[in-house]
């Protein structure tokens, strides 16, 4: 066994509308606004988080729970660019600007998108972007902060 090294095995793009958020296409996603390039080695944030169902009762010695609803916390970090195809995101992911974030995790980020890969689809719409401090020897970046707009596909199969 071995471990699954994550560099270089991403892929994000940004989908404005998708034929399909369990089934996207090769096509369709092979077509779309590929971000991977402009976010941060660590500008990628999904983070899930499942709420308690107390199932205790008066009888109870201890505390019991059901899995309840569930929270994503997403954030990404983009690099700010000089040309127009570099600062797309940032044109791009404006105040309630619904889309789609499609993640693709595991395969080289340069392999396109291929029937039978797995990937994350998360029907979003944007916050306010928000320029980050600029600090010594850093490029200058945003975040664009996503909430959920319906119930995302984390485990959908491309077509």
């Amino acid at each position: 066994m071995s471990d699954l090294i994550s560099d270089g095995k991403t892929k994000v793009v940004w989908a404005p509308s998708l034929s399909s958020q369990t089934a996207p296409t090769a096509t369709e996603l092979n077509a779309l606004a590929d971000y991977t390039s402009r976010i941060t080695p660590d500008g990628l944030k999904i983070d899930p988080d499942t709420a308690d169902v107390d199932t205790s009762s008066l009888a109870s010695r201890f505390d019991t729970a059901e899995a309840g609803r569930v929270k994503f916390d997403i954030e990404l970090t983009f690099k700010r660019g000089t040309t127009t195809q570099e600062e797309q995101p940032w044109t791009t992911l404006t105040y309630a600007t619904h889309g789609s974030l499609v993640v693709r995790r595991g395969v080289d980020f340069e392999t396109t998108f291929a029937a039978g890969q797995s990937v994350e689809v998360y029907p979003v719409v944007c916050g306010e972007p928000g320029s980050q401090p600029p600090a010594a020897n850093e490029v200058s970046k945003f975040v664009s902060k996503m909430m959920l707009t319906d119930a995302p596909t984390t485990r959908a199969t491309v077509a």
